[in-house]
Protein backbone atom coordinates (compact mmCIF):
# COMPACT_ATOMS: atom_id res chain seq x y z
CA UNK A 1 0.00 0.00 0.00
CA UNK A 2 2.94 2.31 0.63
CA UNK A 3 1.18 4.67 3.05
CA UNK A 4 1.94 5.66 6.61
CA UNK A 5 -0.73 4.35 9.00
CA UNK A 6 -1.05 5.33 12.66
CA UNK A 7 -3.03 3.42 15.27
CA UNK A 8 -4.35 5.17 18.35
CA UNK A 9 -4.66 2.22 20.69
CA UNK A 10 -2.80 -1.06 20.34
CA UNK A 11 -5.24 -3.60 21.74
CA UNK A 12 -6.77 -6.70 20.18
CA UNK A 13 -8.56 -5.12 17.23
CA UNK A 14 -5.59 -2.92 16.34
CA UNK A 15 -3.33 -5.95 16.59
CA UNK A 16 -5.60 -7.95 14.28
CA UNK A 17 -5.42 -5.22 11.64
CA UNK A 18 -1.67 -4.77 12.11
CA UNK A 19 -1.10 -8.51 11.76
CA UNK A 20 -3.05 -8.50 8.51
CA UNK A 21 -1.12 -5.54 7.16
CA UNK A 22 2.23 -7.09 8.04
CA UNK A 23 1.15 -10.39 6.46
CA UNK A 24 0.28 -8.49 3.28
CA UNK A 25 3.79 -7.06 3.27
CA UNK A 26 3.12 -3.60 4.62
CA UNK A 27 6.46 -2.26 5.95
CA UNK A 28 6.61 -2.14 9.73
CA UNK A 29 8.38 1.22 9.57
CA UNK A 30 5.21 2.64 7.98
CA UNK A 31 3.13 1.71 11.02
CA UNK A 32 2.96 3.92 14.11
CA UNK A 33 1.10 3.04 17.29
CA UNK A 34 0.19 5.17 20.30
CA UNK A 35 -0.42 2.88 23.27
CA UNK A 36 -0.26 4.10 26.89
CA UNK A 37 0.16 0.67 28.50
CA UNK A 38 3.71 -0.65 28.66
CA UNK A 39 2.64 -4.29 28.52
CA UNK A 40 0.79 -3.71 25.24
CA UNK A 41 3.75 -1.79 23.82
CA UNK A 42 6.06 -4.68 24.72
CA UNK A 43 3.73 -7.13 22.98
CA UNK A 44 3.66 -5.02 19.80
CA UNK A 45 7.45 -4.91 19.84
CA UNK A 46 7.73 -8.65 20.38
CA UNK A 47 5.13 -9.72 17.82
CA UNK A 48 5.63 -7.16 15.06
CA UNK A 49 8.81 -5.24 15.79
CA UNK A 50 6.84 -2.03 16.26
CA UNK A 51 8.15 0.52 18.73
CA UNK A 52 4.88 1.96 19.99
CA UNK A 53 4.82 5.36 21.67
CA UNK A 54 3.18 6.08 25.00
CA UNK A 55 1.93 9.52 23.92
CA UNK A 56 0.96 11.16 20.61
CA UNK A 57 3.42 13.56 19.05
CA UNK A 58 4.68 15.16 15.85
CA UNK A 59 5.50 11.74 14.40
CA UNK A 60 1.77 11.40 13.68
CA UNK A 61 1.90 14.22 11.13
CA UNK A 62 3.21 11.81 8.49
CA UNK A 63 0.20 9.49 8.84
CA UNK A 64 -2.13 9.33 5.83
CA UNK A 65 -4.62 7.18 7.73
CA UNK A 66 -5.27 7.14 11.48
CA UNK A 67 -7.05 4.10 12.91
CA UNK A 68 -8.87 4.78 16.16
CA UNK A 69 -8.94 1.60 18.25
CA UNK A 70 -9.49 3.07 21.71
CA UNK A 71 -12.20 2.49 24.28
CA UNK A 72 -15.16 4.85 23.71
CA UNK A 73 -14.82 6.47 27.12
CA UNK A 74 -11.27 7.70 26.41
CA UNK A 75 -11.75 8.66 22.76
CA UNK A 76 -12.42 12.35 23.45
CA UNK A 77 -9.31 12.79 25.58
CA UNK A 78 -7.16 10.95 23.05
CA UNK A 79 -8.61 13.04 20.23
CA UNK A 80 -7.81 16.24 22.14
CA UNK A 81 -4.18 15.13 22.47
CA UNK A 82 -3.89 14.00 18.86
CA UNK A 83 -5.99 16.17 16.56
CA UNK A 84 -3.39 18.92 16.09
CA UNK A 85 -1.11 16.37 14.41
CA UNK A 86 -3.66 14.52 12.27
CA UNK A 87 -5.95 17.07 10.62
CA UNK A 88 -4.82 16.14 7.11
CA UNK A 89 -5.30 12.39 7.63
CA UNK A 90 -8.18 10.08 6.85
CA UNK A 91 -9.64 8.76 10.12
CA UNK A 92 -11.03 5.25 10.56
CA UNK A 93 -12.78 4.57 13.86
CA UNK A 94 -13.44 1.07 15.17
CA UNK A 95 -14.57 2.47 18.54
CA UNK A 96 -18.12 1.39 19.35
CA UNK A 97 -20.93 3.86 19.78
CA UNK A 98 -19.36 7.21 18.95
CA UNK A 99 -21.16 8.95 16.03
CA UNK A 100 -19.05 10.11 13.11
CA UNK A 101 -20.32 13.69 13.57
CA UNK A 102 -18.87 13.70 17.08
CA UNK A 103 -15.59 12.22 15.88
CA UNK A 104 -15.39 14.84 13.14
CA UNK A 105 -15.92 17.59 15.70
CA UNK A 106 -13.32 16.23 18.09
CA UNK A 107 -10.75 15.80 15.32
CA UNK A 108 -11.54 18.98 13.33
CA UNK A 109 -11.97 17.06 10.07
CA UNK A 110 -14.80 15.60 8.01
CA UNK A 111 -12.68 12.76 6.57
CA UNK A 112 -14.09 10.17 8.94
CA UNK A 113 -15.13 6.56 8.37
CA UNK A 114 -16.81 4.56 11.12
CA UNK A 115 -16.39 0.81 11.22
CA UNK A 116 -18.12 -1.95 13.15
CA UNK A 117 -15.94 -5.08 13.09
CA UNK A 118 -16.34 -8.23 15.14
CA UNK A 119 -13.93 -10.42 17.07
CA UNK A 120 -13.39 -13.15 14.44
CA UNK A 121 -11.26 -10.48 12.77
CA UNK A 122 -8.58 -11.71 15.17
CA UNK A 123 -8.23 -14.84 13.02
CA UNK A 124 -9.02 -13.25 9.66
CA UNK A 125 -12.65 -14.45 9.69
CA UNK A 126 -14.45 -11.29 10.75
CA UNK A 127 -16.87 -9.03 8.97
CA UNK A 128 -16.78 -5.25 9.15
CA UNK A 129 -19.41 -2.71 8.16
CA UNK A 130 -18.35 0.82 7.17
CA UNK A 131 -20.08 4.18 7.05
CA UNK A 132 -18.36 7.17 5.44
CA UNK A 133 -19.11 10.83 5.95
CA UNK A 134 -20.06 12.69 2.74
CA UNK A 135 -16.65 14.22 2.01
CA UNK A 136 -14.86 10.85 2.08
CA UNK A 137 -13.67 10.15 -1.46
CA UNK A 138 -13.52 6.89 -3.41
CA UNK A 139 -9.76 6.77 -2.90
CA UNK A 140 -10.32 7.05 0.85
CA UNK A 141 -12.80 4.17 0.76
CA UNK A 142 -10.29 2.05 -1.13
CA UNK A 143 -7.62 2.74 1.48
CA UNK A 144 -9.98 1.72 4.27
CA UNK A 145 -10.88 -1.49 2.46
CA UNK A 146 -7.22 -2.33 1.91
CA UNK A 147 -6.43 -1.82 5.58
CA UNK A 148 -9.24 -4.06 6.84
CA UNK A 149 -9.35 -6.61 4.01
CA UNK A 150 -7.07 -9.13 5.73
CA UNK A 151 -9.36 -9.34 8.79
CA UNK A 152 -12.21 -10.86 6.77
CA UNK A 153 -15.16 -9.60 4.75
CA UNK A 154 -16.57 -6.07 4.66
CA UNK A 155 -19.52 -4.07 3.40
CA UNK A 156 -20.67 -0.43 3.31
CA UNK A 157 -23.93 0.95 4.69
CA UNK A 158 -25.52 4.09 3.29
CA UNK A 159 -26.78 5.58 6.54
CA UNK A 160 -25.06 5.71 9.90
CA UNK A 161 -28.05 4.54 11.91
CA UNK A 162 -27.73 1.15 10.19
CA UNK A 163 -24.49 0.63 12.13
CA UNK A 164 -26.69 0.14 15.21
CA UNK A 165 -28.33 -2.83 13.49
CA UNK A 166 -24.89 -4.08 12.40
CA UNK A 167 -23.72 -3.81 16.01
CA UNK A 168 -26.67 -5.91 17.18
CA UNK A 169 -26.34 -8.50 14.42
CA UNK A 170 -22.64 -9.06 13.74
CA UNK A 171 -20.79 -6.87 16.24
CA UNK A 172 -22.36 -8.67 19.19
CA UNK A 173 -23.14 -11.75 17.10
CA UNK A 174 -20.16 -13.93 18.08
CA UNK A 175 -21.35 -13.79 21.70
CA UNK A 176 -24.72 -15.23 20.66
CA UNK A 177 -22.98 -18.11 18.90
CA UNK A 178 -20.80 -18.76 21.95
CA UNK A 179 -23.95 -18.63 24.12
CA UNK A 180 -25.61 -21.39 22.09
CA UNK A 181 -22.35 -23.34 22.08
CA UNK A 182 -22.32 -23.18 25.89
CA UNK A 183 -25.86 -24.51 26.02
CA UNK A 184 -25.17 -27.35 23.57
CA UNK A 185 -21.99 -28.42 25.35
CA UNK A 186 -23.74 -28.40 28.72
CA UNK A 187 -26.64 -30.42 27.34
CA UNK A 188 -24.25 -32.91 25.77
CA UNK A 189 -22.52 -33.42 29.09
CA UNK A 190 -25.88 -33.76 30.86
CA UNK A 191 -26.79 -36.53 28.42
CA UNK A 192 -23.67 -38.49 29.31
CA UNK A 193 -21.04 -37.37 26.81
CA UNK A 194 -17.57 -36.51 28.04
CA UNK A 195 -17.07 -32.71 28.13
CA UNK A 196 -14.41 -32.90 25.41
CA UNK A 197 -16.71 -35.00 23.22
CA UNK A 198 -19.53 -32.48 23.68
CA UNK A 199 -17.13 -29.67 22.80
CA UNK A 200 -15.84 -31.38 19.65
CA UNK A 201 -19.34 -32.24 18.45
CA UNK A 202 -20.63 -28.73 19.11
CA UNK A 203 -17.75 -26.84 17.48
CA UNK A 204 -17.72 -29.09 14.41
CA UNK A 205 -21.50 -28.79 14.06
CA UNK A 206 -21.38 -24.98 14.11
CA UNK A 207 -18.44 -24.86 11.71
CA UNK A 208 -19.98 -27.36 9.30
CA UNK A 209 -23.45 -25.83 9.32
CA UNK A 210 -22.04 -22.33 8.76
CA UNK A 211 -19.95 -23.51 5.83
CA UNK A 212 -22.89 -25.42 4.35
CA UNK A 213 -25.09 -22.30 4.59
CA UNK A 214 -22.32 -20.20 3.02
CA UNK A 215 -21.92 -22.52 0.06
CA UNK A 216 -25.62 -23.20 -0.51
CA UNK A 217 -27.88 -21.05 -2.66
CA UNK A 218 -30.79 -21.99 -0.41
CA UNK A 219 -31.75 -19.89 2.62
CA UNK A 220 -31.24 -21.29 6.15
CA UNK A 221 -34.97 -21.97 6.43
CA UNK A 222 -34.82 -24.46 3.56
CA UNK A 223 -31.64 -26.07 4.88
CA UNK A 224 -33.32 -26.50 8.28
CA UNK A 225 -36.43 -28.04 6.74
CA UNK A 226 -34.32 -30.64 4.93
CA UNK A 227 -33.10 -32.08 8.21
CA UNK A 228 -36.43 -31.76 10.02
CA UNK A 229 -38.40 -34.90 9.28
CA UNK A 230 -41.98 -34.92 10.52
CA UNK A 231 -42.11 -36.54 13.97
CA UNK A 232 -38.33 -37.04 13.95
CA UNK A 233 -35.69 -35.98 16.49
CA UNK A 234 -34.97 -32.61 14.90
CA UNK A 235 -38.69 -31.92 14.66
CA UNK A 236 -39.01 -32.61 18.39
CA UNK A 237 -36.19 -30.17 19.18
CA UNK A 238 -37.45 -27.39 16.89
CA UNK A 239 -41.02 -27.82 18.18
CA UNK A 240 -39.77 -27.51 21.76
CA UNK A 241 -37.90 -24.30 20.93
CA UNK A 242 -40.92 -22.89 19.11
CA UNK A 243 -43.16 -23.73 22.07
CA UNK A 244 -40.71 -21.87 24.32
CA UNK A 245 -40.86 -18.80 22.09
CA UNK A 246 -37.13 -18.95 21.45
CA UNK A 247 -37.16 -17.30 18.02
CA UNK A 248 -39.22 -14.34 19.26
CA UNK A 249 -37.02 -14.01 22.35
CA UNK A 250 -33.91 -14.02 20.20
CA UNK A 251 -35.33 -11.32 17.94
CA UNK A 252 -36.18 -9.28 21.02
CA UNK A 253 -32.62 -9.71 22.25
CA UNK A 254 -31.19 -8.27 19.02
CA UNK A 255 -33.55 -5.30 19.27
CA UNK A 256 -32.28 -4.72 22.81
CA UNK A 257 -28.71 -4.72 21.51
CA UNK A 258 -29.61 -2.28 18.72
CA UNK A 259 -31.39 0.04 21.16
CA UNK A 260 -28.40 -0.02 23.50
CA UNK A 261 -26.13 0.88 20.58
CA UNK A 262 -28.39 3.87 19.85
CA UNK A 263 -28.30 4.93 23.49
CA UNK A 264 -24.50 4.72 23.56
CA UNK A 265 -24.35 6.88 20.44
CA UNK A 266 -26.57 9.49 22.10
CA UNK A 267 -24.45 9.42 25.27
CA UNK A 268 -21.14 9.85 23.45
CA UNK A 269 -22.61 12.16 20.83
CA UNK A 270 -23.55 14.74 23.44
CA UNK A 271 -19.95 15.13 24.64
Amino acid sequence: MGIQIAFIGGGNMASAIIQGLVTQGHPVDQLDVVEPFAEARDRLASEFGIRAQAQPGVFLESAEVVVWAVKPQIFQEAAHQTQAHTRSALHLSVAAGIPSQTIARWLSTERVVRAMPNTPALIGKGITAFFARPCVQDRDRQQVENIVRSTGEFLWVDSEDKLDAVTALSGSGPAYVFYFMEAMMAAGADMGLAPEQARQLTLSTFAGASELARRSEDPPEVLRQRVTSKAGTTFAAISSMDDSGLKAAFGKALLAARDRARTMGQEFGSA
